[in-house]
C-alpha cells in the first residue's frame, strides 16, 4: 500500500511541478532561458564537451537551444534526441544542422527525420556523447531527477549503471522546479549536476 501512496505522491508532486513551469509568461520563458544559458557556459563539463546533446522544449520546459549560436562558434557537434522506432521508450541522438529536416513523433515533439539516410547515418548512441543536457519536471538539492515518467533517458542511460564509457548529465530547469528532496529508484540515472536560470546543484 505504501509504494501505491508513493505513486500518488509523485504523480500530484509531478503535476504541480509542471503546472508551475506552465504559468511563466513567455517573456519569463526568454529571460530564463538566456541566464541559463550564462549558467551552463561556465560550467568545464559544457567548456570542454566536443559531442553535446540539447532538446527542443515542450510543455513550458526551460529552452537550451539558446546555447547553439556559442556551441557552433566552438566547433562543437551538437545532436538531438529522437525516439528509437521499434524500441519501447528510447532514444538515439542525431546529428543537428540549421538545414537538418525535421518531423514531429508521436508526442508532437519536432526530432530531426530520420527516414532521410544521412540522418541515420548521423546516429549516436548516448555512450558515444561527452556531455547531455537533460529536461526534467523536478530536481532536488541534491541533483536527483524527476522526468515526465516514460523512462526515456533512464532506458536510453542504463548502460551508465555499468563500468565503461559515459557521458557526464547535465539536467537543466526552471528555479521554480527545485523541491528539497525527491524518491530516488533504483532504475534512475543520477545526473552530475542541475543547472536553473539562478544557479546551480551539484551531486555530492
Amino acid at each position: 500500500m505504501e509504494s501505491l501512496h508513493q505513486d500518488d505522491d509523485k504523480r500530484a508532486l509531478r503535476r504541480s511541478l509542471r503546472r508551475q513551469r506552465q504559468a511563466l509568461s513567455q517573456h519569463e520563458q526568454r529571460l530564463a532561458a538566456q541566464r541559463l544559458c550564462q549558467q551552463l557556459k561556465t560550467l568545464p563539463e559544457i567548456r570542454r564537451a566536443r559531442r553535446i546533446s540539447l532538446y527542443l522544449p515542450v510543455n513550458g520546459e526551460i529552452d537550451p537551444m539558446t546555447l547553439l549560436p556559442w556551441l557552433r562558434k566552438r566547433k562543437v557537434e551538437v545532436y538531438l534526441p529522437v525516439l528509437r522506432p521499434f524500441s519501447a521508450n528510447a532514444l538515439w541522438f542525431v546529428a543537428y544542422h540549421s538545414g537538418t529536416p525535421m518531423v514531429k513523433n508521436r508526442f508532437g515533439i519536432w526530432e530531426p527525420d530520420l527516414r532521410f539516410g544521412a540522418q541515420r547515418r548521423n546516429r549516436l548512441p548516448a555512450w558515444a556523447l561527452d556531455t547531455l543536457i537533460v529536461p526534467l519536471v523536478g530536481f532536488d538539492n541534491s541533483a536527483n531527477r524527476m522526468g515526465m515518467g516514460g523512462g526515456f533517458y533512464d532506458r536510453s542511460l542504463a548502460f551508465m549503471h555499468r563500468p565503461g564509457p559515459a557521458p557526464t548529465l547535465i539536467g537543466v530547469a526552471h528555479a521554480c522546479q527545485q523541491v528539497a528532496s525527491l524518491p530516488v529508484e533504483p532504475w534512475d540515472v543520477p545526473l552530475q549536476v542541475v543547472v536553473s536560470d539562478q544557479g546551480y546543484v551539484r551531486r555530492q
